[in-house]
């Protein structure tokens, strides 16, 4: 494949260099260098892995340490932050003291968030493991450390920092409980070890021979009430592992990939806000995309962009629940005013996300400013529109039921853009530099109204001006032929009346706007295999010094959902060679424990970004069902679409009926009106839309009649009653 080197990128000794540091500007690797020098530096990005209880999520280092975590929620205030500065920003570590480590080893039990890392030392081994509880009120953090073999001296250091890092706060001590308090927070360490004061910090010190234990017990709670009673850490991690393990082992996902798949999904589900159903798109702020750049944005709240695909990932993945849970946070999220409709929320649907930078911490490896908050929460983008409207049609042919309140809101947003399409916007990548016609913007438009089309052809009893939307979906399709498509590249653009290139336009297939295998989307993957490649993985575009494509400066990394894209592509237009090698490469970027970051840097050989990313994960889990043969429907080259085989029979869960008032029942033929269809069958079913009705001109599409436009269909079906966490019994 063009760009593609033959072998995986080797993974740098943790003492290792970048080797291609001119590429960065000299004032910039100064930066960075200066920052690695500080006492206490954080860790490699891929030298972390994370615990989370549905609310929130710890970053736990290779060497013992918890560097992040922000308490209660995720968009809360950090009390550690060592990973955006240094060790007087908080951060709690346990590890052998006095000898050095000579290896660790690490792994979560099973298919678990329980952490087990062992560390070896000439004296002998420890292990710890560590975990947060499924919330009930308090949020907890438990770590045991267990002797393994010989006898070893232990060292547990802990520094907390309320406020990302500024707060230090007022410690008291009364037999086993430890209590920090500043401002509205409070945290209570509960331990056997005997703890001490020691330059600003809470030390203990002890000895542990081969079966001997001892037990951390972290938890936070408001200043003003008591502190929390302990509770028992052995029983606590040993109903944490039952309760992952219970929850994975519903995945549907069969075949050799399933191991990373399966880690792919419980990240996801560790980063679903339990309370909303809202998933924040990674557990940290300001991690960057270039070392020592200013590319760094918070990434703890919940984007549109990524709704459909996420929904896709779920109910693939076997998860009707989560994915329901989280089409109801959409709905929430969006409602009011659509012409206000926002980029991201908040986990709970905040709308308020004002951006300001933390000028105390350091930054990641020198990477300035940190910032807490996202100014692009207030952009205009053309596509967060067909993001909703795709996801609420494909939950609806899931779910198997639909709302005459949930349509009022999307003839709303389709009637906005009638005149909203017309708009330059600020496109999918929140681009800080000038509004432009961005090609992948107008092809959402074009998605949005096309499911509001199909939505009137498919549920007949609603009411909406269909002929006119039809003509809209034509207008918008034939100008972006016309505008969008560079016939002397042969390759759509990143926006009208440029040759610059852009990886969002991998995304037409998967929509439904061209198949794979036309020549005008073939040009394009080529270009993109020419111009976007670096060290085989896709960047999202051309950046520049000066900023004149995105209002930053300096280069980012390889952005790795579309190179998960690129495999989607290369599958459908029949190079499956190429898309499972590209897809291998991809999963060999994953750190010891299976997890990804937001971006790869081709120089450093280094994840970069925001840390774990939701994206990345289900960009992999799309990839994965879709490289295997495991797709809901398997497309011809041609653009046609074939019902698959049946997988494995799908349990039916119920979904939430919250939204259900006035639910309609989905047109079918007579033969397949049996509610309980999509109920059952609903993940094999969801891809229809991807693979029907492809065209390769511009002209008008006939409206469906009797049967669905894939030539299925049903009544919908849905069963009573809420869902919920599957705990273990």
């Amino acid at each position: 494949m063009a760009g593609m080197p033959t072998s995986p990128p080797r993974a740098p000794r943790e003492d290792s260099q970048p080797t291609k540091a001119s590429r960065r500007s000299p004032a910039r690797v100064a930066k960075a260098r200066s920052a690695g020098g500080a006492r206490g530096a954080p860790q490699r990005i891929e030298d972390y892995a994370v615990i989370g209880d549905l609310h929130t999520m710890a970053l736990v280092g290779r060497d013992g340490s918890i560097d992040w975590l922000c308490l209660p929620h995720f968009d809360s205030a950090a009390c550690f932050a060592k990973l955006l500065g240094t060790e007087e920003n908080g951060f709690w570590k346990i590890a052998p003291a006095g000898a050095p480590v000579v290896a660790t080893r690490r792994q979560y039990r099973g298919d678990t968030l329980v952490l087990e890392t062992e560390m070896d030392t000439r004296d002998g081994t420890i292990r710890i493991t560590d975990c947060m509880p499924i919330r009930d009120r308090t949020p907890h953090v438990v770590r045991v450390v267990e002797g393994v073999g010989g006898t070893v001296p232990v060292r547990m250091q802990m520094a907390v920092r309320f406020d990302y890092g500024q707060s230090v706060p007022w410690v008291t001590r009364h037999d086993h409980l430890l209590s920090a308090t500043a401002g509205p927070n409070a945290v209570s360490l509960w331990t056997r070890a005997e703890t001490r004061g020691e330059g600003m910090t809470t030390v203990a010190d002890f000895t542990l021979h081969e079966g001997q234990q001892m037990s951390f017990s972290l938890s936070w709670y408001p200043s003003h009430e008591a502190p929390p009673a302990p509770i028992d850490p052995y029983y606590a991690v040993a109903t944490t592992e039952q309760w992952w393990q219970s929850w994975s082992s519903t995945c549907t996902f069969e075949g050799i990939y399933r191991d990373a798949v399966v880690r792919s999904l419980v990240t996801l589900k560790s980063l679903i806000y339990g309370p909303t159903g809202g998933i924040v798109a990674a557990a940290t702020t300001s991690l960057p995309e270039s070392l020592g750049g200013e590319r760094n944005w918070d990434y703890r709240y919940c984007w549109l962009r990524d709704a459909t695909l996420t929904l896709e990932s779920l109910m693939r993945g076997g998860y009707h629940d989560e994915a329901m849970a989280f089409r109801d946070w959409l709905l929430r999220a969006t409602a009011g005013d659509v012409s206000k409709l926002q980029i991201m929320y908040g986990a709970s649907g905040e709308r308020r996300l004002d951006e300001w930078e933390v000028g105390w911490l350091a930054g990641y490896e020198g990477s300035k400013p940190v910032r807490i908050g996202n100014a692009a929460a207030g952009q205009y983008q053309l596509d967060v529109y067909g993001e909703v409207m795709s996801a609420l049609y494909t939950a609806a042919r899931v779910d198997g039921v639909h709302s005459r309140a949930i349509w009022d809101l999307q003839s709303k947003l389709v009637e906005f853009l009638e005149d909203g399409w017309r708009e330059p916007d600020d496109g999918i990548w929140e681009m800080r530099g000038p509004r432009r016609h961005f090609t992948h913007s107008k092809v959402m438009a074009w998605v949005a109204v096309d499911r509001a089309v199909r939505t009137m052809e498919e549920w007949p009893e609603l009411e909406g001006p269909v002929e006119r939307w039809r003509a809209l979906r034509d207008e918008i399709r034939h100008e972006v032929f016309t505008k969008g498509f560079n016939p002397e590249k042969n390759a759509f653009t990143q926006y009208y009346g440029s040759d610059a290139l852009d990886a969002s336009l991998l995304m037409i297939p998967h929509v439904g706007f061209l198949p794979a295998t036309d020549p005008r989307m073939v040009g394009t993957v080529e270009a993109i295999e020419r111009e976007l490649i670096e060290d085989g993985f896709v960047l999202r575009y051309r950046t520049s010094d000066e900023g004149t494509v995105d209002g930053l400066h300096g280069r980012e990394g390889a952005f790795l959902a579309c190179s998960f894209w690129l495999a989607d592509c290369l599958h459908l237009m029949g190079r499956t060679h190429d898309a499972k090698e590209l897809f291998e490469r991809l999963l060999s970027l994953r750190n010891d424990v299976g997890l990804l970051s937001e971006e790869y840097d081709f120089v450093a050989r280094r994840q970069v970004g925001n840390f774990p990313q939701a994206f990345s994960h289900v960009s992999l889990v799309n990839t994965a069902f879709l490289v295997t043969g495991q797709e809901p429907m398997i497309g011809a080259v041609d653009g046609s679409a074939q019902r698959s085989p049946l997988g494995r029979a799908m349990t039916s869960t119920p979904g939430s009926r919250r939204w259900a008032a006035g639910a309609l029942l989905r047109k079918a033929g007579d033969e397949e009106k049996d509610p309980g269809v999509l109920a059952r069958y609903g993940s094999h079913l969801l891809h229809a839309l991807h693979r029907d009705g492809h065209r390769s001109d511009d002209t008008p599409s006939e409206p469906a009649r009797g049967r669905n436009a894939d030539g299925g269909g049903s009544d919908g079906g849905g069963s009573d009653g809420g869902g919920g966490e599957r705990r273990p019994t």
